[in-house]
């Protein structure tokens, strides 16, 4: 039984410095409906990127699943150790920016370079994030950059998100698996977004429960038709069992030899680089857009829960963030896997807190539930991970295609005429298509030459003419 909070206090832990830890089962208490759900949607999620890492890093499957273990440990660490409010997840919208820059072809060509390209962008970030949050510049710069800028990085993320989908991996995943593929991601933005759906969710509580459930349901979908169709299987070339039993040995050594820095050297050149400065530089505007979304998700549900203080500080945000990315950088380097909030998650997490201490004691006991308590054992649990290994490419398609359309509709959202409209998709399209420097600077350029050196003009009246597109 945990330690039990009084009315109106905060989730009792313990402080070091400027951060709270709650240690599970002494501060928070178990949550069933999180647990349930953490064990395949969380597992299945964090485990995405394994291809990428096997076909394009030249990790093996263990390798692959020891640093997915490494990136989950240390983004639940944010809730657990630092004692952040927020269901912590990767910078989702910067994911497909930084895949397009380290797997160009003709920039990187070894997996060491690609390592050294993540390392340095990692430490890059983790630089950004110690120094704003230190000094509180971090809210002055965002609030600074015009409105259309922000929204020309973002609609980027959207783009290369699509890209990446439709185009580049194409021809070896979604051709490859169209049934299971297509169907699953048309689910999941049915459940995320769907305005009919929405309603329907009024009338009916099957399916608020269901879209609830988050990710799970494309999940069901995709294996049942997959299997169907042929598209999915469990069995290899031989027709045995590709489910294996038992626990995986972690291959600690290999791993350290293949990415750290301690091995392959602190990549100080390319941390200075302006491509993998610039491209650090959008993760931490996505990343301060995260914690400021987070937040308000929060403050509306906070009135329902008088009994639970819940305790903001962008200082502790930046400051934890900065910290997990710095020790990732150094031993599992994969940018942008540390960030700040998985907003379905938080979302799902929040809205169930908000009915009641009798649904649910601590915000703090869902979000551990969610993640399993921190450490996620099961990633070494074979039948676990070898059952999840045929839909890990369906994870990394549906983690971009939510991504892509949210991003898409909050890029659209900003502008308010139809100048700052085309400048957002010229500025967004040049920082999916160019370098990350190339990119940003015609997206800077952009938004001044063509809208002012005040872009937060009001918007034009109904009597005034929109500017000549």
């Amino acid at each position: 039984m945990p330690i039990q909070r009084q009315d109106g206090d905060v989730q009792p832990g313990i402080s070091w410095g400027p951060f709270t830890m709650r240690i599970p089962f002494v501060h928070t208490g178990f949550e069933l409906p999180e647990v349930l759900q953490g064990l395949l949607v969380a597992a299945a999620t964090g485990l995405a990127l394994v291809p990428v890492l096997t076909d394009q890093f030249a990790l093996t499957f263990e390798e692959a699943v020891l640093m997915s273990f490494y990136w989950s440990f240390l983004i639940s660490s944010g809730p657990i150790l630092f004692g952040e409010p927020f269901a912590p997840g990767w910078i989702t919208p910067a994911l497909p920016l930084a895949l397009q820059f380290v797997l160009s072809p003709q920039a990187f060509a070894s997996p060491q370079e690609k390592f050294q390209v993540m390392t340095a962008l990692s430490m890059d970030l983790a630089l950004i994030l110690l120094l704003l949050g230190a000094t509180g510049l971090g809210r002055i710069l965002v609030d600074w950059l015009p409105g259309p800028l922000k929204s020309a990085i973002i609609m980027g993320a959207a783009i290369s998100a699509f890209k990446r989908v439709f185009l580049d991996t194409a021809s070896t995943e979604l051709f490859v698996m169209p049934w299971s593929m297509s169907l699953a991601m048309g689910l999941c933005l049915l459940l995320s977004f769907s305005v009919p759906v929405q309603r329907y969710k009024q009338k009916w509580p099957w399916l608020a429960r269901l879209a609830s459930l988050g990710l799970l349901p494309g999940f069901v979908v995709a294996g049942i038709v997959g299997v169907a169709v042929g598209e999915l299987s469990f069995t290899d070339a031989s027709g045995a069992s590709i489910i294996q039993n038992g626990f995986m040995t972690p291959p600690f050594a290999a791993l350290h030899a293949k990415v750290s820095p301690l091995v392959l050297g602190l990549p100080l050149e390319l941390m200075m680089n302006t491509d993998v400065i610039a491209l650090a530089f959008a993760g931490y505007i996505i990343l301060f857009g995260d914690i400021v979304t987070g937040t308000e998700v929060l403050r509306e549900s906070i009135p329902a829960r008088p009994d639970e203080k819940v305790e903001f500080n962008s200082t502790r945000t930046h400051l934890s963030t900065g910290i997990r990315n710095a020790i990732m950088a150094v031993i599992a380097p994969f940018f942008p896997t540390q960030g700040s909030l998985w907003t379905g998650v938080h979302v799902i997490i929040v809205r169930r807190w908000a009915e009641g201490r009798q649904a649910m004691d601590s915000l703090f006991s869902g979000i551990s539930s969610y993640y399993l308590f921190g450490v996620p054992v099961l990633f070494f649990y074979l039948p676990i991970v070898t059952g999840l290994r045929p839909f890990m490419p369906i994870a990394l398609a549906l983690t971009l295609i939510l991504t892509g359309f949210a991003c898409a509709y909050v890029a659209m959202a900003i502008p308010r005429h139809a100048t700052e409209r085309g400048v957002v998709l010229l500025g967004g399209t040049a920082i999916a298509l160019l370098s990350p420097f190339l990119g940003m600077a015609v997206a800077f350029i952009a938004t001044f030459a063509l809208l002012g050196l005040r872009p937060g003009r009001p918007e034009p009246s109904a009597d005034s003419p929109e500017p000549a597109s």
